[in-house]
């Protein structure tokens, strides 16, 4: 088992992932420092749409470039055509979102339960990023791709530098240039475009093996494709689901402070499951080589060792979360606002206890979807992402108030993680 190699795909996509995570960390900075409390309510109330664009574009991305790996070594394969499918996909899914932004971003804030003077400050934030929404598909499939392709370096570069636009231009057209919520938004709605253009230092090099042909996109490929990368959606729609909830039950117990402490919460939660998604991104196509190969001992072995490096991950993040929440905390709170950090620092520490069993569930899924064992991942999806979350959010609340929404959190990885620990015993994976 090559771990050296092994390990060339997870840091690098790590890394890039982290990168990713920045899009959202430095929007909630700098519209912190801009627009206080109400700027991060407006933020955090649609980050739900956020949530569900990176999630379509991780399915759609990840999941044609794994059926790309898996049958790439075949005899005879079309396979670089899933590269061809995906873009194509990507820009027809991409037209709702745009209209929406277009037409309908006040509806879309009140559907999140934004008020008036809350959908005033945020409704060109949305229309902005919205209408930037086919940069962001792409983007995932771009990276997706040059990983695959035996290139991940050039996929963290394309991530990071792209990430490190986003942080610089939100900057300059927020405060110099005086466009507030719209500069984060344009920044932000560009950064995709940087990341896409610097991948094609891969399409245009020698190792390069993929190729873009103009055709309709496959009904049959793209729906084994979003199978495959069914686990990469929820993973990414989880947060925005249990954002939305978490929203709608803190807006009825506590107003709109309890949901810009959780927006606090949440922005750094967002770091977390982008780590453990780098593992699992990194592992998949190795894990898809040794599945193609049928070598059962390397396929076990690249699971353990990801396993192992997600677990030291989190837990490393839980103690410096732990020990040093209160100064988190201030970094996105401009204003001073007492009730806003007191709701954030204690609550955080609660919050972040689901990160070790979130590892494991994560790095289980992309697992279970690099070797095509697509129902298991959405098992395991399903249930983190969609129904044991909404199910604890409204149990615990009704039972420990604004506690019980906090801990819904962990409590839900770890109803998930024995849930994917007793399929693993019953199919003998």
């Amino acid at each position: 088992m090559n771990y050296k190699k092994l390990r060339g795909y997870i840091f690098p996509n790590v890394f890039a992932m982290v990168g990713v995570s920045l899009y959202i960390l430095a929007d909630t900075f700098f519209i912190s420092a801009s627009a206080g409390a109400n700027g991060l309510t407006a933020l955090n109330l649609v980050l739900p749409l956020y949530s569900l664009i990176f999630a379509v574009g991780a399915m759609l991305g990840n999941g044609t470039a794994t059926a790309f790996s898996l049958e790439k070594s075949l005899p005879g394969n079309d396979a670089d055509a899933y590269f061809s499918h995906s873009v194509m996909a990507n820009l027809i899914v991409s037209i709702p979102f745009v209209f929406s932004g277009i037409l309908l971003p006040e509806a879309l804030m009140a559907f999140f339960g934004a008020d008036d003077f809350i959908i005033e400050i945020g409704r060109i934030y949305v229309r902005t990023f919205l209408i930037f929404t086919p940069f962001f598909l792409l983007n995932s499939t771009f990276t997706a791709f040059v990983r695959n392709d035996g290139n991940p370096n050039v996929a963290m570069a394309a991530t990071l530098i792209s990430s490190l636009f986003n942080v610089v231009f939100d900057y300059i057209l927020m405060f110099p240039c005086g466009l507030g919520m719209f500069g984060a938004a344009l920044a932000t709605g560009i950064a995709p475009a940087v990341g896409i253009a610097v991948t094609f230092i891969h399409f245009f090099s020698a190792k390069n093996t993929i190729h873009f042909r103009f055709l309709l996109p496959s009904v049959r490929k793209i729906a084994r494709a979003c199978r495959l990368g069914i686990g990469y959606f929820v993973s990414e729609i989880s947060g925005g689901i249990s954002g939305f909830v978490f929203n709608k039950i803190l807006l009825g117990l506590s107003g709109n402070v309890a949901v810009a402490a959780y927006g606090i919460v949440a922005n750094i939660s967002v770091v977390g499951t982008a780590i453990f998604s780098g593992v699992a991104q990194g592992l998949q196509p190795m894990a898809s080589e040794a599945q193609a190969a049928e070598d059962t001992q390397a396929r076990k072995a690249i699971c353990r060792y990801s396993l192992k490096t997600g677990i030291l991950i989190s837990a490393a993040m839980l103690l410096l979360l732990c020990a040093f929440a209160r100064e988190v905390v201030a970094i996105f709170n401009s204003e001073h606002n007492a009730q806003m950090a007191s709701l954030a620092v204690s609550n955080l520490r609660l919050y972040v206890l689901g990160f070790l069993p979130a590892s494991a569930n994560i790095i289980l899924c992309g697992y279970f979807g690099a070797i095509g064992r697509d129902r298991l991942c959405s098992v395991i999806s399903i249930s983190r992402g969609v129904v044991a979350i909404v199910l604890f959010a409204w149990i615990l609340s009704g039972l420990f108030g604004i506690v019980g929404v906090w801990i819904a959190y962990p409590v839900t990885e770890i109803v998930t993680l024995i849930t994917a620990l007793m399929l693993i015993r019953k199919n003998g994976i």
